[in-house]
Protein backbone atom coordinates (compact mmCIF):
# COMPACT_ATOMS: atom_id res chain seq x y z
CA UNK A 1 0.00 0.00 0.00
CA UNK A 2 3.17 2.13 0.05
CA UNK A 3 1.90 5.46 -1.68
CA UNK A 4 -1.47 4.74 -1.62
CA UNK A 5 -4.24 7.12 -0.14
CA UNK A 6 -6.13 5.89 3.17
CA UNK A 7 -9.23 7.47 4.44
CA UNK A 8 -10.20 6.24 7.88
CA UNK A 9 -13.25 6.44 10.45
CA UNK A 10 -12.82 6.88 13.94
CA UNK A 11 -10.10 8.76 16.12
CA UNK A 12 -9.92 5.76 18.83
CA UNK A 13 -8.02 2.78 19.53
CA UNK A 14 -8.48 1.29 16.00
CA UNK A 15 -8.26 4.01 13.67
CA UNK A 16 -5.23 4.79 15.87
CA UNK A 17 -3.96 1.28 15.08
CA UNK A 18 -5.06 1.13 11.32
CA UNK A 19 -3.24 4.85 10.87
CA UNK A 20 0.06 3.79 12.23
CA UNK A 21 0.35 0.86 10.68
CA UNK A 22 -0.84 2.29 7.27
CA UNK A 23 1.62 5.19 7.68
CA UNK A 24 4.61 2.62 8.84
CA UNK A 25 3.68 0.74 5.70
CA UNK A 26 3.89 3.92 3.62
CA UNK A 27 0.62 4.78 2.76
CA UNK A 28 -0.90 8.56 3.03
CA UNK A 29 -3.95 8.47 5.85
CA UNK A 30 -6.14 11.50 4.77
CA UNK A 31 -9.10 11.03 7.29
CA UNK A 32 -9.82 10.76 10.86
CA UNK A 33 -13.48 11.39 11.70
CA UNK A 34 -15.37 11.69 15.38
CA UNK A 35 -19.11 12.09 16.04
CA UNK A 36 -18.84 15.95 15.14
CA UNK A 37 -17.67 15.06 11.86
CA UNK A 38 -14.10 14.07 10.09
CA UNK A 39 -10.88 15.51 9.79
CA UNK A 40 -9.53 16.52 5.91
CA UNK A 41 -5.35 16.39 6.22
CA UNK A 42 -4.25 16.15 2.49
CA UNK A 43 -0.72 16.58 4.01
CA UNK A 44 -1.43 13.08 5.63
CA UNK A 45 -0.78 11.87 9.22
CA UNK A 46 2.56 11.54 10.65
CA UNK A 47 3.76 10.37 13.89
CA UNK A 48 3.15 13.69 15.61
CA UNK A 49 -0.61 13.45 14.27
CA UNK A 50 -0.90 9.99 15.01
CA UNK A 51 0.38 10.88 18.81
CA UNK A 52 -2.78 13.86 18.93
CA UNK A 53 -5.31 10.93 18.14
CA UNK A 54 -4.79 9.91 21.45
CA UNK A 55 -4.72 12.77 23.30
CA UNK A 56 -8.27 13.24 21.66
CA UNK A 57 -9.57 10.33 22.82
CA UNK A 58 -8.12 10.57 25.71
CA UNK A 59 -9.52 14.19 26.79
CA UNK A 60 -12.70 12.48 27.63
CA UNK A 61 -14.73 14.91 24.86
CA UNK A 62 -15.28 12.66 22.06
CA UNK A 63 -15.19 14.94 19.25
CA UNK A 64 -12.13 15.14 16.70
CA UNK A 65 -12.50 18.90 15.65
CA UNK A 66 -9.39 19.96 17.52
CA UNK A 67 -7.33 18.35 15.63
CA UNK A 68 -7.60 21.37 12.66
CA UNK A 69 -7.04 23.70 15.15
CA UNK A 70 -4.08 22.07 16.46
CA UNK A 71 -2.84 21.19 12.87
CA UNK A 72 -3.36 24.15 10.27
CA UNK A 73 -3.87 22.99 6.31
CA UNK A 74 -6.77 20.56 8.02
CA UNK A 75 -10.23 20.96 7.38
CA UNK A 76 -13.13 20.22 9.70
CA UNK A 77 -16.34 18.89 8.29
CA UNK A 78 -19.37 18.97 10.91
CA UNK A 79 -21.69 16.20 10.15
CA UNK A 80 -20.13 15.18 7.74
CA UNK A 81 -18.69 11.63 7.26
CA UNK A 82 -15.13 10.83 5.29
CA UNK A 83 -16.81 8.26 2.82
CA UNK A 84 -17.02 11.58 0.67
CA UNK A 85 -13.41 12.48 0.07
CA UNK A 86 -11.68 10.69 -2.98
CA UNK A 87 -9.03 7.88 -1.31
CA UNK A 88 -7.55 4.31 -2.41
CA UNK A 89 -8.40 2.62 0.84
CA UNK A 90 -11.39 2.90 2.69
CA UNK A 91 -11.02 1.72 6.43
CA UNK A 92 -14.27 1.57 9.04
CA UNK A 93 -12.42 1.73 11.99
CA UNK A 94 -15.26 3.30 14.33
CA UNK A 95 -19.01 2.21 15.08
CA UNK A 96 -21.00 -0.87 13.27
CA UNK A 97 -23.10 0.19 10.43
CA UNK A 98 -21.36 3.37 9.56
CA UNK A 99 -21.06 3.05 6.34
CA UNK A 100 -24.39 2.52 4.49
CA UNK A 101 -25.88 2.08 0.64
CA UNK A 102 -25.48 5.88 0.17
CA UNK A 103 -21.69 5.83 1.51
CA UNK A 104 -20.81 2.81 -0.91
CA UNK A 105 -22.38 4.82 -3.93
CA UNK A 106 -19.95 7.21 -2.91
CA UNK A 107 -16.93 5.04 -2.67
CA UNK A 108 -17.68 3.47 -5.30
CA UNK A 109 -17.81 6.82 -7.83
CA UNK A 110 -14.11 6.92 -6.27
CA UNK A 111 -13.15 3.12 -7.84
CA UNK A 112 -11.09 2.58 -5.05
CA UNK A 113 -8.20 0.08 -4.93
CA UNK A 114 -10.02 -1.47 -1.73
CA UNK A 115 -12.79 -0.85 1.13
CA UNK A 116 -11.77 -2.94 4.47
CA UNK A 117 -14.18 -3.13 7.84
CA UNK A 118 -11.99 -2.84 10.31
CA UNK A 119 -14.08 -2.45 12.61
CA UNK A 120 -17.33 -4.90 13.94
CA UNK A 121 -19.67 -4.72 11.23
CA UNK A 122 -18.95 -1.87 9.82
CA UNK A 123 -20.95 -1.90 6.72
CA UNK A 124 -24.51 -1.95 6.72
CA UNK A 125 -25.88 -5.40 4.87
CA UNK A 126 -26.90 -2.79 1.83
CA UNK A 127 -23.35 -1.01 1.45
CA UNK A 128 -21.88 -5.12 1.63
CA UNK A 129 -24.34 -5.83 -1.09
CA UNK A 130 -23.59 -2.83 -3.26
CA UNK A 131 -19.44 -3.61 -3.14
CA UNK A 132 -19.95 -7.53 -3.76
CA UNK A 133 -22.25 -6.57 -6.57
CA UNK A 134 -19.76 -4.39 -8.02
CA UNK A 135 -17.19 -6.50 -7.87
CA UNK A 136 -15.21 -4.38 -5.47
CA UNK A 137 -12.39 -5.90 -3.40
CA UNK A 138 -13.98 -5.93 0.09
CA UNK A 139 -12.73 -7.23 2.80
CA UNK A 140 -15.24 -8.14 5.99
CA UNK A 141 -14.49 -7.63 9.02
CA UNK A 142 -15.09 -11.14 10.19
CA UNK A 143 -11.90 -11.76 8.14
CA UNK A 144 -10.53 -8.71 9.22
CA UNK A 145 -10.56 -7.87 12.48
CA UNK A 146 -9.93 -11.70 13.30
CA UNK A 147 -6.52 -9.82 13.96
CA UNK A 148 -7.83 -8.56 17.54
CA UNK A 149 -8.99 -11.76 18.43
CA UNK A 150 -6.08 -13.72 17.11
CA UNK A 151 -3.82 -11.49 19.29
CA UNK A 152 -6.08 -12.39 22.52
CA UNK A 153 -6.06 -15.98 22.01
CA UNK A 154 -1.73 -15.31 21.60
CA UNK A 155 -2.09 -13.89 24.87
CA UNK A 156 -3.75 -16.34 26.74
CA UNK A 157 -1.43 -18.80 25.06
CA UNK A 158 1.31 -17.02 26.49
CA UNK A 159 -0.74 -17.17 30.25
CA UNK A 160 -1.74 -20.70 30.20
CA UNK A 161 1.43 -21.96 29.07
CA UNK A 162 4.00 -19.67 31.43
CA UNK A 163 5.68 -18.55 28.35
CA UNK A 164 6.90 -14.67 26.89
CA UNK A 165 7.38 -14.03 23.37
CA UNK A 166 8.76 -10.97 22.28
CA UNK A 167 7.30 -8.55 20.01
CA UNK A 168 8.71 -9.52 16.85
CA UNK A 169 7.66 -13.17 17.64
CA UNK A 170 3.67 -12.13 18.13
CA UNK A 171 3.95 -10.00 15.41
CA UNK A 172 5.40 -12.64 13.08
CA UNK A 173 2.68 -15.66 14.53
CA UNK A 174 -0.09 -12.31 13.93
CA UNK A 175 1.18 -12.44 10.36
CA UNK A 176 0.86 -16.12 9.36
CA UNK A 177 -2.65 -16.48 10.91
CA UNK A 178 -3.55 -13.53 9.04
CA UNK A 179 -2.08 -14.77 6.38
CA UNK A 180 -3.74 -18.15 6.73
CA UNK A 181 -6.58 -16.07 6.85
CA UNK A 182 -6.73 -14.64 3.59
CA UNK A 183 -5.14 -17.83 1.96
CA UNK A 184 -9.11 -19.79 3.36
CA UNK A 185 -11.00 -16.22 2.13
CA UNK A 186 -9.07 -16.81 -1.27
CA UNK A 187 -9.85 -20.68 -1.71
CA UNK A 188 -13.90 -20.57 -0.73
CA UNK A 189 -14.25 -17.12 -2.18
CA UNK A 190 -12.41 -16.85 -5.71
CA UNK A 191 -15.58 -16.96 -8.43
CA UNK A 192 -15.66 -18.56 -11.65
CA UNK A 193 -14.80 -15.39 -13.34
CA UNK A 194 -11.72 -14.51 -10.95
CA UNK A 195 -13.53 -12.32 -8.87
CA UNK A 196 -12.77 -12.85 -4.95
CA UNK A 197 -15.85 -12.86 -2.80
CA UNK A 198 -14.20 -11.78 0.55
CA UNK A 199 -17.14 -12.38 2.51
CA UNK A 200 -18.34 -15.85 0.68
CA UNK A 201 -14.96 -16.91 1.70
CA UNK A 202 -15.21 -15.34 5.39
CA UNK A 203 -18.26 -17.34 5.63
CA UNK A 204 -17.61 -20.47 4.66
CA UNK A 205 -14.42 -20.88 5.92
CA UNK A 206 -15.63 -20.21 9.54
CA UNK A 207 -18.11 -22.54 8.89
CA UNK A 208 -15.87 -24.95 7.30
CA UNK A 209 -13.49 -24.72 10.57
CA UNK A 210 -16.46 -25.43 12.56
CA UNK A 211 -17.72 -28.62 10.82
CA UNK A 212 -14.41 -30.01 10.45
CA UNK A 213 -13.90 -29.49 14.71
CA UNK A 214 -17.43 -31.27 15.30
CA UNK A 215 -16.03 -34.62 13.02
CA UNK A 216 -13.13 -34.68 14.24
CA UNK A 217 -14.42 -34.60 17.68
CA UNK A 218 -16.99 -37.60 16.26
CA UNK A 219 -20.41 -34.67 17.16
CA UNK A 220 -21.44 -35.45 13.58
Amino acid sequence: IKGKTVAISGFGNVAWGAAQKATELGAKVITISGPDGYIYDPAGLDEKKIAHMLELRASGNDICQPYADEFPGSQFFAGKKPWEQEAQIYLTCATQNELNGEDADRILAHKPLCVAEVSNMGCTAEAVDKFVAAKQLFAPGKAVNAGGVATSGLEMTQNSMRLSWSEKEVDDKLHYIMHSIHEQCVKYGTQADGYIDYVKGANVAGFMKVANAMMAQGIV
